[in-house]
């Protein structure tokens, strides 16, 4: 895999850098070193020691035979890869996951792509798919369908969802995909519960254009907002700083077409596909 800008924070990524730093540390080896008796590029095993890049299975049992530590470094690396899809979602989001969970009312905005709890397979799919290795595409998929579930649980949430127009004719994967995601949201938005607004293009710049944001209520008037702007994401409790995006919110919703034409709105784009 490529290297990335910012450090993998898995706990078994840290981990493994950390027990591969101190072993060549002991052995008095630099990295250039230590590449050079293991047949791997210098430039690898530094970013797999910064945390910026995964260890190969290779990688692993080249460390274990090398300092002789008894399959330490693939016992690691089998961690690594059992919960690798958890290390390339956004900071915050895990935590974000256990309030959403547990939320009485959701409220989104999303200016460039369907939201995650309403995406289909595939879309999701061509989505998370960027830039990752299928093994860890499947189970990411996977999870954000599970996610859905909270959707037609006992107790739903109410929910409130506001895009952007781009979101409905921006060609995410093919033609059939788009065709089916259009479907799904249209025939959720048919529900009496379920609440899909549109903003129309003609509005131009507006309030919401500084990113995609979730407001999770609750019942005991407690609100949480989570953020998410170039991979990086931001889990937001401070009452001050949620009642800004509740504010911001309802800037955007002040934009949006009613819910009728908005859904008049998606079957026509549909319609064109």
């Amino acid at each position: 895999m490529p290297a990335r800008s910012e450090p993998y924070d898995g706990p078994a990524i840290v981990t493994f850098a950390k027990e591969l730093e101190w072993r060549r540390k002991q052995a008095g080896l630099s990295k250039k070193d230590l590449a050079e008796k293991l047949g791997f590029a210098d430039s690898y095993g530094g970013q797999v020691e910064l945390c910026k890049n995964l260890p190969s299975e290779e990688f692993a049992n080249a460390l274990d035979t090398f300092f002789r530590v008894d399959g330490l470094f693939c016992r690691l690396w089998e961690r690594i890869n059992e919960t690798r899809h958890v290390a390339v979602v956004p900071p915050g989001f895990s935590e974000y996951l256990g309030y959403e969970a547990r939320a009485n009312f959701i409220r989104n905005f999303s200016p460039t792509l369907v939201p995650g709890l309403l995406q289909t397979e595939g879309y999701a799919r061509t989505v998370l798919g960027a830039n990752q290795l299928p093994e860890i595409v499947d189970r990411l998929v996977q999870e954000r369908l599970k996610r859905q579930e909270v959707l037609v649980g006992q107790n739903p949430p109410r929910t409130w969802f506001i895009m952007d127009e781009i979101v409905l004719r921006r060609m995410v994967g093919t033609s059939e995909v788009m065709r089916e995601q259009l479907s799904h949201i249209i025939e959720f938005a048919e529900s009496p519960t379920n609440m899909i607004h549109i903003v129309p293009f003609d509005v131009g710049f507006h309030d919401g254009l500084g990113g995609m944001f979730t407001i999770l209520g609750f019942e005991d008037g407690m609100a949480v907002v989570y953020t998410e702007s170039g991979g990086e994401g931001i889990l937001i409790n401070q009452p001050p700083r949620v009642t800004r995006h509740v504010v911001r919110y309802d800037l955007v919703r002040g934009h949006a077409l009613p819910a009728a034409e908005s859904l008049a709105l998606m079957k026509a784009v549909l319609e064109e596909l």
